[in-house]
């Protein structure tokens, strides 16, 4: 989980600066259309079938859609917002993951992990900060986004064990093609003509990306939830890092406090599931 994040935080770093240049449903597209041929080639390495029945399945379609929203709103927001503000906010999804399982999984949760989550939240709205002046309504695309992730984690545990990461990670990037399409067609922009700068950051992003998705989708899929989840907090120290040094973001006290809400909040419901995971 930690090398996942680390990955990851690489990606944001990549595809931000290469956004800045390149439509972003262009980027999506190409990104995931290099993600699926490095899947399919790495499942056709072990045989594991690309098309079988357990694809479409219920939960599988709809951990499609998760990923189509996680993938689509997550790279506006690190286009459009600061990376550091999009990465405080991701450090919500062990909270959530924990309410989808009680939710979805029929996970039991105490009162005092419901009173975490709910502090935790409060930490998001620290971190938004929606009366302020300087409010933007795009941080929320940092939430959708995030809320998109923890559905695609949460059916990635109940996935069929025929489906190996390698046959997800395939599926996975291929939703990235189709969310790239939708938004290059709303948002109307014309594709450009790649500079070789603009390839190698594309082609370093992919590395980073398949490397991180392929080490989440092993984290989530081994051991219990509640044991890999709080390991995502690393992410928030490699992506405020990299926003602060490569991007010159101004971290501020409310900022600062609501990562630190959130990230006590997770690490508790972490803690308190741990804690019953013998008795069970």
């Amino acid at each position: 989980m930690i090398a996942s994040m680390a990955a990851f935080s690489i990606e944001d770093a990549f595809l931000k600066t290469v956004t800045k240049q390149v439509p972003v449903g262009q980027v999506l597209m190409m990104f995931g259309l290099g993600g699926l041929c490095i899947f399919a080639f790495m499942a056709r390495r072990i045989k594991a079938p690309l098309f079988q029945p357990q694809v479409f399945t219920r939960n599988m379609l709809i951990r499609a859609v998760f990923e189509f929203f996680g993938r689509l709103f997550y790279i506006l927001a690190i286009a459009l917002t600061p990376m550091s503000s999009a990465t405080a906010i991701l450090q919500a999804a062990p909270l959530f993951v924990a309410l989808g399982a009680r939710v979805f999984l029929h996970e039991k949760i105490d009162g005092k992990t419901w009173l975490a989550i709910w502090v935790g939240l409060l930490g998001v709205l620290i971190i938004l900060r929606p009366s302020a002046d300087d409010f933007s309504v795009l941080s929320l695309l940092a939430v959708i986004g995030t809320l998109g992730f923890v559905g695609r984690d949460l059916l990635t545990r109940v996935a069929p064990p025929a489906l190996t990461k390698e046959v997800l990670g395939f599926y996975g990037f291929s939703t990235m093609v189709i969310a790239g399409a939708c938004y290059a067609i709303w948002d109307g922009k014309a594709f450009v003509a790649l500079e070789s700068i603009q390839m190698v950051m594309i082609s370093a992003a992919l590395a980073a990306g398949v490397f991180a998705y392929t080490a989440l989708m092993s984290a989530m899929r081994t051991g219990s939830i509640a044991a890999v989840t709080p390991y995502r907090y690393t992410r928030l120290l490699f992506g405020i890092s990299i926003g602060v040094i490569a991007f010159d973001e101004k971290l501020d006290a409310p900022m600062l406090l609501g990562c630190a809400v959130v990230i006590c909040a997770g690490l508790f419901v972490g803690w308190q599931n741990q804690r019953r995971q013998p008795a069970q």
